[in-house]
């Protein structure tokens, strides 16, 4: 049963495998994400040092846009 909640659990949050830029593409993509998930993605990407400069404009922007509904 236990294995049952972990796949449960695993399909509610499939941007969690995905690559940091992939995660962060999708989030600004999508007009629903919440400001919580955007900011501990902006989190992540300032303190990977490998990420791009665009990706952190990208979700900046992204963080002061508007909700969409």
């Amino acid at each position: 049963m236990a294995q049952q909640a972990q796949s449960s659990f695993d399909s509610q949050r499939p941007y969690e495998r995905m690559a940091l830029q992939d995660q962060v593409e999708a989030a600004v993509e999508d007009g629903t994400t919440p400001i919580s998930r955007l900011l501990r993605l902006m989190f992540a990407v300032d303190a990977d040092s490998t990420a791009n400069e665009n990706l952190r404009l990208r979700l900046r922007a992204r963080i002061g846009a508007p909700r969409s509904v």
